[in-house]
């Protein structure tokens, strides 16, 4: 565990490069940030969702100007996704507090995430934004707010918006990535201050750390906001289907890892 005094330091450091990594992958640095808090901050096992979620909080806002800026607000879709992510991380959050509150099963649940996430990530290319031509696979809107549910669950147990998740298949399905790009930050946004608000609430009554370690993620979401800038700029120059590769690879490793230290391999 490091010193008080350089945690944030490492922290904003750290998300910096993750985020500068992840983004040009597709994807967001959220993912990375439960094991490295574990592994190197040393936050404690139930804070970490919520200071996961925080990190959203902090890093999602410039990009959701910038849309607004553009014009780009999601529209009808972003409402969508936010009435299944919603409920969806509210469920999470107290599933995470009340029934998955060991650091052992925390452990497990970063691996039964990541393993598959790094495979998709290594096996697949990113999906193509727009195919002349092709027509789109409307996802009828019940379907569509039971998967933001499960995302948001998803979300409130682990501490990741849902975007990551969300916008590929809707991308995949044939929808405009315009849409889809900020319609999924929206989601990702409002789930995670949400989610927020659901442990901070949680900790009033419930033993242990369970709020946000509030100095750690304002710092993980300074860099990972930083870090995605810079990551957005030189996109075009990196080649994005091998970093995409490499970056599964690294994931499912990571997940491996912990699915070794918690026993569940022996």
């Amino acid at each position: 565990m490091l010193e008080a005094g350089w945690t944030a330091v490492v922290a904003l450091a750290a998300a910096y490069v993750i985020a500068l990594v992840t983004t040009p992958a597709g994807i967001s640095g959220a993912v990375l940030l439960p094991p490295f808090q574990a592994g190197v901050l040393g936050t404690p096992s139930l804070a970490i969702t919520p200071t996961n979620l925080l990190y959203n909080v902090v890093a999602t806002p410039g990009a959701l100007y910038r849309y607004w800026r553009q014009g780009q607000t999601g529209g009808r879709l972003a409402l969508v996704l936010i009435a299944g992510t919603l409920p969806g991380v509210i469920a999470g959050s107290v599933i995470r507090v009340e029934l998955l509150p060991s650091e052992d099963v925390f452990d497990v649940v970063i691996a039964v995430i990541l393993i598959p996430f790094g495979c998709w990530l290594a096996l697949t290319r990113p999906p193509a934004a727009e195919v002349p031509g092709r027509p789109a696979r409307v996802i009828p809107v019940p379907a569509l707010v039971a998967l933001a549910v499960v995302v948001g669950c998803i979300g409130g147990i682990y501490g990741i918006g849902g975007g990551a998740i969300l916008a590929p298949v809707l991308i995949g399905s044939g929808q405009r990535a315009p849409v889809v790009a900020p319609a999924a930050l929206a989601a990702t946004f409002v789930t995670s201050v949400a989610g927020v608000t659901t442990f901070t609430l949680l900790s009033l009554y419930h033993p242990g750390a369970v709020a946000p370690d509030w100095s750690t993620g304002l710092a993980l979401g300074a860099g990972g906001l930083a870090g995605g800038y810079t990551g957005a700029r030189i996109q075009g120059r990196m080649p994005d289907v091998q970093l995409r590769r490499l970056v599964g690879i690294l994931v499912i490793a990571i997940g491996t890892g912990y699915l070794w230290s918690a026993g569940v391999t022996r």
